[in-house]
């Protein structure tokens, strides 16, 4: 049996593992499910304070001197999530990414997202987040219909959960950037890719797109999902299998 770890991505808390988390301990592993500072249940935490620093702290506690651990990453949690892995190698077994991967040092999250997207949550910070919250999502039909495709095979209920649930993201970690060692841990690492085909992983990390460039090398495996960027809400039961069997 294993342990895993598994940490939300933006706007939620660890409310968004639950059922994936007990297809896990139904099969008799031990699971462990990472609260961030100022996310989600803990959004009341939220200050200008809170950095990518923190949520490294958040994670490496979480893992305390748990062995063996498969450290699971969803999307946003992409940043801090690799650099406490890196800080505490020796207690991992692997990572997984789902719908997510590893930035080169320098790099930050909103770097990833195309030039008018950026300016937009850019704007949204300054003008609705106070300069340090990116308010979340809308989470709902119209959301949906202008982004068909992260928000793939989500029910209306999952985007009424989503709506209530969500909190504004500490911006930190939208625009701090990744810090990596000069020596990169070669633990294992698996992509599950759900909003990109393998092949099309492939091509980005052949052409040496930055975001991707991480993704190279003997450590990683990589497997499709095919869905939205929140597998854990629209396909719990295939994402737990995946897990299961990392």
């Amino acid at each position: 049996m294993s342990t895993y770890v598994l940490v939300p991505g933006f706007f939620f808390g660890p409310w968004v593992w639950e059922e994936v988390g007990r297809l896990l301990d139904d099969a008799g592993h031990q699971v462990r499910v990472v609260s961030l500072t100022g996310q989600g249940e803990r959004a009341g935490e939220a200050t200008p304070d809170v950095s990518v620093t923190t949520h490294v702290a958040d994670i490496v506690d979480a893992i305390g001197d748990l062995s063996e651990v498969v450290l699971v990453l969803h999307s946003g949690a992409t940043i801090a999530g690799t650099a406490a892995a890196d800080r505490v190698p020796e207690r991992l077994r692997r990572i997984v990414y789902v719908d997510t991967a590893p930035f080169p040092d320098g790099m930050a999250q909103i770097e990833f997202l195309p030039p008018d997207v950026q300016a937009e949550q850019r704007r949204q910070i300054e003008t609705e987040g106070q300069g340090w919250l990116l308010p979340a999502r809308p989470f709902d039909e119209d959301d949906q219909l202008r982004d068909p495709v992260a928000l793939a095979d989500l029910s209306a209920r999952d985007l009424a959960l989503m709506r209530r649930r969500a909190s504004a993201q500490p911006a930190a970690m939208v625009l701090g950037p990744a810090r990596r060692p000069a020596e990169i841990p070669d633990t294992p690492r698996t992509l599950l890719a759900c909003t990109f085909s393998i092949e099309q992983v492939q091509a980005m990390v052949a052409a040496g797109v930055p975001a991707f460039s991480m993704l190279a090398g003997p450590e990683w495996t990589m497997t499709g999902l095919p869905t939205g960027h929140w597998p854990m809400l629209s396909r719990p039961k295939e994402l737990a299998e995946l897990l299961a069997g990392s």
